[in-house]
């Protein structure tokens, strides 16, 4: 991880296209502003968890209805 520090103001620059800056500083709440093409999602990180824990359920359940209906074509061929 990098660490780096900055000022009301400052930015950080990543891959030439992703611009962070600090907009202010009040406490514990930093705000910062991210300035990046309209093709890159940017999601809170409690956000991001939940849409991957959400995504990881849905796979889930596809394999499960998978195993469900490989079971279903097993039990009605031998059953002729």
């Amino acid at each position: 991880m990098l660490v780096l520090s900055r000022k009301k103001g400052e930015s950080v620059v990543i891959q030439n296209n992703i611009v962070l800056t600090v907009l202010s500083v009040e406490g514990d709440n930093v705000k910062i502003g991210i300035s990046a093409p309209k093709d890159i999602d940017i999601y809170r990180k409690e956000i991001f968890d939940a849409i991957q824990d959400n995504n990881q359920s849905a796979a889930m359940d596809i394999k499960t209805l998978q195993t469900a209906i490989l079971e279903m074509g097993r039990e009605s061929g031998s059953t002729e």
